[in-house]
């Protein structure tokens, strides 16, 4: 059967557990037109709260700017989504996705013209009286289709997003101010501490009260630094507590250890296999590249030992996520780095080093290398989490869960909002409500919605970057709710990441 001539082919990308499950029992029923294509699974070293969804080096937001799905009721009228966004991919193929809604969606010339039916206001009956080529029982469950991905939306309905509650809090615990890196952008003050029992119980145990006081119903655990290898047999302890914690309280719990590589030894990887736990490992470049950034105190690089750690990690089944961070150093050299993930199907992110050094023109003309390489060999995981602040699953209003959703707890046991400003505390685990101690505190920088920041209420991408990291934003704008200096990056760059992603689906809509 020729899809691009004969019925409606929607291809989606999907991260939300309840949209997959919604389709999955659809899928015998909606076979004919309607491919699925899992969501994203990576792990970096961000706060992201959503297990799905790549993790970098920020505290991304979670679940709060969510797309409400609407049925379709053929008695009122339905029009395609105002401002969304469509452009060709191969072929006849085009993608369309509505960035106020969920999803990136493929449509072949049937599907579009279905679509193109609501371009003026009408009922369903109506619009399928306009294509009265074509069969009416696949244009109607084509049009039911749109009208839950968001792409038809009623008349007179509003287009933005509405706000949840986030599922998950999320924790960033600093097991160890100790490294055996000096990485050039590292914002650590480095000591030989480290956290103790004691301690680290302390922080596990207010982290789960506060998930149960605020009413999440996951737990999301960072084990980070310093090299949290390097106190490796706390992590453990503190992974079996937080599992009982779970357990017992019926929240979920989602864990994921950001090392360096360079320490991790058998032993340690078989532990973080059994014990299921997620591994990111940062690596900036191939060879030179990589250690001309990533160097022990010594000046020694570091590249051949992270190498030796991703294949014994690869052969013991862990599928270790890579963390890139691009700066003025590496950009020109993302093209190789990001061919190596790819040749050995590892998920990564390309994370913008939050300072100064690198201009939006070097990000894009970088970035737009590593583009090609992506496009000459399409991996099977979703790219829609590659690009750095990026969240292009769904709309999200904020940049970061700071203040509302990510808690820190550095080795001493003091609470602070951001673990790139790990001096600024608002108090220590004895509050036994890390979450509200954050939410009473008056912080440095506010973490504001896109929709109250200068220069973005307007901008096709808002609900994607949410206008940028906000303590980026004030150390080089002196405003934290102004636009982010990556900002005319993203712009360039979201259009050619979308695209790649529609032709990714299209590469593996059988799969």
């Amino acid at each position: 059967m020729d899809t691009s001539d004969s019925v409606p082919l929607i291809l989606r990308l999907s991260s939300s557990d309840d949209i997959v499950e919604s389709d999955c029992a659809c899928a015998s029923d909606f076979a004919q037109f309607l491919f699925q294509v899992s969501g994203l699974q990576q792990e970096s070293d961000c706060a992201c709260a959503d297990f799905h969804i790549a993790d970098n080096d920020c505290a991304c937001a979670d679940d709060n700017g969510a797309h409400i799905p609407h049925a379709l009721d053929n008695t009122i009228a339905w029009q395609r989504a105002p401002a969304l966004y469509r452009a060709p991919l191969v072929g006849d193929y085009e993608l369309a996705l509505n960035s106020f809604a969920t999803g990136l969606v493929v449509l072949n010339a049937p599907a579009r013209r279905v679509l193109d039916a609501f371009a003026q206001p009408r009922t369903l009956p109506q619009a399928l009286a306009a294509l009265d080529w074509f069969a009416h029982a696949y244009a109607t469950r084509a049009a039911r289709e749109f009208a839950a991905l968001g792409l038809l939306r009623p008349v007179g309905v509003s287009n933005i997003p509405t706000h949840t509650q986030p599922r998950t809090l999320t924790a960033w615990l600093h097991i160890t101010n100790a490294c055996n890196l000096r990485c050039a952008y590292c914002y650590v003050d480095k000591t030989n501490e480290a956290m103790d029992e004691r301690t680290g119980i302390a922080a596990v145990d207010a982290i789960f009260h506060s998930a149960q006081a605020h009413g999440f119903r996951a737990v999301k655990l960072k084990y980070a630094g310093g090299e949290p290898s390097l106190n490796f047999a706390l992590v453990m302890k503190l992974h079996a507590h937080a599992r009982h914690l779970a357990d017992s309280s019926g929240l979920e719990l989602r864990e994921v250890i950001l090392s360096n590589g360079v320490a991790l030894t058998d032993a340690m990887l078989d532990a973080i296999r059994d014990a299921r736990i997620r591994l990111m490992l940062s690596l900036d470049g191939i060879g030179a590249t990589n250690d001309a950034q990533r160097a022990s105190a010594d000046g020694r690089g570091s590249y051949a030992r992270i190498v030796h750690t991703i294949d014994r990690a690869l052969a013991r089944g862990i599928t270790p996520h890579l963390s890139i961070t691009v700066t003025a150093r590496n950009a020109n050299h993302l093209a190789e780095t990001v061919a190596f993930a790819l040749e050995r199907e590892l998920p990564f992110n390309l994370n913008f080093v939050r300072g100064s050094g690198v201009s939006n023109a070097t990000l894009i003309r970088g970035v737009r290398a590593a583009l090609a390489v992506i496009e000459n060999n399409l991996p099977k995981h979703s790219l829609l989490g590659v690009l750095d602040l990026a969240r292009l699953d769904q709309p999200h209003a904020y940049t970061c869960g700071v203040g509302h959703s990510y808690v820190v707890i550095d080795h001493r046991g003091r609470i602070a909002r951001c673990h790139t400003n790990l001096a600024r505390t608002v108090g220590d685990v004895r509050h036994d409500d890390p979450l509200l101690a954050i939410q009473s505190a008056r912080g440095d920088f506010e973490n504001v919605s896109v929709e109250q920041k200068d220069g973005c209420r307007e901008c096709t991408w808002r609900y994607w970057c949410a206008g940028g990291c906000p303590l980026l934003s004030l150390k080089t704008t002196g405003q934290s709710n102004a636009p982010s200096p990556y900002c005319e990056a993203y712009k360039a760059l979201y259009p050619e990441l979308v695209r790649l992603e529609g032709l990714r689906l299209l590469r593996w809509q059988h799969n």
